[in-house]
């Protein structure tokens, strides 16, 4: 009795192990790739799937976005300045059949592609340009990383460079050449309003000289301004052609 009732227990025990490993649940963002003895049957879930215990294997892939950092890669920019650039990629799974049967390791593939093409593409650019243009870069980056990830049911979204380290004295230089740009734009600006400015002055001298009462005028402003600072003394300047106009006003009286 003793021995029959270790049997049913024997037999009990293993049958639950065989139903739980012919048992998977897989999530909405997971698929099974199935194999029965080798041969691929396809992909299965999500739910509740049954395996055949020993005859059937399955892979497990996870559907969801992926983000992968690429580590940091020594650059050489088309003008020879040696740069450290690192970004991170999102890509997904589109296709679990190819991402298990056409590569051994999507993920490890997807980073090692990542980083030569990012050594490949930021090497035929300047400096300027890996400065200043990220966007278009990023875009290219995505394109080329996406066309050869696409065979293995991978989909790359995004490529972002992250990081841009430059070595100290390029840095200096850098700035040096930042701050000659900003007095070159200075001294254009002021040129541009002394060149304005010349302009008007101009164009109120053939104003002035067309009309002595405008020149009287002018002449008791500026008057009226100097008496505005406290000096003890003051020159009065007089001109010749003020003095003109108060004769001729003063000659008709001189005749009476």
């Amino acid at each position: 009795m003793n021995a029959s009732l270790i049997v049913i227990v024997t037999l009990a025990v293993f049958a639950g192990l065989l139903l739980t490993s012919a048992i998977r649940v897989l999530r909405e963002y997971e698929r099974g790739v199935v194999f029965r003895l080798g041969r691929l049957l396809g992909p299965k879930g999500p739910g509740l799937i049954l395996l055949i215990p020993v005859i059937d294997k399955m892979v497990r892939v996870d559907l969801r976005t992926v983000t992968l950092n690429v580590p940091p890669q020594e650059v050489i920019t088309r003008d020879n300045v040696p740069a450290r650039v690192n970004a991170v990629a999102y890509f997904k799974v589109i296709d679990p059949v190819r991402s298990v049967v056409d590569v051994e390791d999507f993920l490890r593939a997807t980073s090692e592609i990542s980083q030569t093409t990012l050594r490949s593409v930021l090497g035929k650019a300047d400096l300027d340009t890996l400065l200043s243009e990220r966007e278009r870069l990023n875009t290219d980056l995505q394109q080329i990383i996406d066309e050869q990830t696409e065979p293995w049911g991978v989909k790359v979204a995004v490529v972002e460079i992250k990081d841009v380290e430059i070595p100290g004295d390029m840095q200096r230089a850098m700035a040096r050449q930042a701050e000659a740009e900003r007095n070159r734009r200075a001294r254009i600006i002021n040129a541009e309003g002394e060149y304005q400015a010349s302009e008007k002055l101009f164009e109120a001298s053939e104003i002035i000289s067309k009309s002595p009462s405008g020149l009287q005028l002018r002449y008791l402003q500026t008057l009226a301004d100097l008496g505005v600072n406290q000096n003890t003394t003051i020159v009065f300047p007089l001109p010749m052609e003020l003095l003109g106009a108060l004769k001729d006003r003063g000659a008709p009286g001189e005749e009476g």
